[in-house]
């Protein structure tokens, strides 16, 4: 079986800072690309990434497997994604554990699945036939939610749990992601942390998210909270070095200000 190396402090690579990692190549471990914005693609951005990728690893993160929909997986979109692998040859693959969309029909959205017995055995089923075809494990996150199903029959932690084991699976943890449904479902973020395996956890993701009054939002467009940054110190006390990478989708800063951020990171898990 694969070990997977702790890669140290990284940031999503963003076309926006194409330029400045290009002139000045940071200090930064590792890059996390979008997976989607580079299958199919070539001209700048492929090579662009190919140059980052000489001084840096890569790791490849997807929005679109849909792991969790009744829908037939998508083949082509697996194939793509296992062509571009083979290209950049990323330390690791991942997506996240929800479903996207049904019937067709793309929600645009990480929608998050019933926690029942029935929805682990299905997912399981679909992460070991991606698995088998890229040759390697893959890491699934979870992510943000803002509903729950009376269907469910387990708490979302011990799913994920539960998916990991059984799919032979590893987990990114996304600590903000924790967070932001713990105020939304009035749940202890800390019963999350302690229940998820050490052995499991390859990746953490911080991010920023925006107050709604009555409700948080998962939105990638603000700094850290300090809410967040205090869980991520409890998650690096409990699971020890792991690869950690900061998001940031929108309201872009400069690179030095992530940079920044970063370090931050860094004190904390040293």
């Amino acid at each position: 079986m694969k070990r997977f190396p702790n890669l140290g402090f990284g940031l999503g690579l963003r076309s926006k800072h194409y330029p400045y990692i290009l002139k000045n190549w940071p200090k930064v471990d590792w890059f996390e690309i979008i997976s989607e914005n580079y299958m199919g693609v070539g001209g700048r951005p492929r090579h662009t990434l190919k140059s980052i990728r000489e001084k840096y690893p890569i790791v490849m993160h997807g929005v679109s497997l849909s792991i969790g929909s009744t829908d037939p997986l998508k083949k082509e979109y697996v194939k793509e994604l296992k062509y571009l692998a083979d290209d950049i040859k990323p330390a690791w693959i991942s997506d996240h554990l929800c479903w996207t969309g049904v019937g067709g029909h793309n929600m645009h959205d990480l929608l998050p699945m019933p926690y029942t017995e029935e929805a682990v055995w299905h997912v399981v089923g679909r992460i070991k036939q991606v698995q088998d075809y890229l040759g390697r494990q893959i890491l699934m996150e979870n992510v943000s939610s803002y509903m729950s199903y009376t269907q469910s029959e387990m708490t979302e932690w011990d799913f994920l749990k539960a998916v990991a084991i059984e799919a032979d699976c590893k987990i990114l943890l996304d600590v903000n992601n924790i967070y932001v449904s713990s105020v939304n479902h009035h749940f202890d973020p800390m019963d999350y942390i302690q229940a998820i395996p050490k052995n499991k956890v390859v990746q953490f993701h911080l991010a920023g998210h925006s107050n709604k009054g009555n409700y948080l939002l998962d939105t990638h467009d603000h700094p850290i909270n300090k809410k967040v940054w205090g869980l991520y110190q409890k998650a690096v006390n409990r699971f020890g070095p792991v690869s950690t990478l900061i998001e940031r989708d929108d309201h872009i800063p400069s690179f030095p200000v992530l940079l920044k951020e970063l370090n931050q990171a860094r004190g904390l898990a040293s």
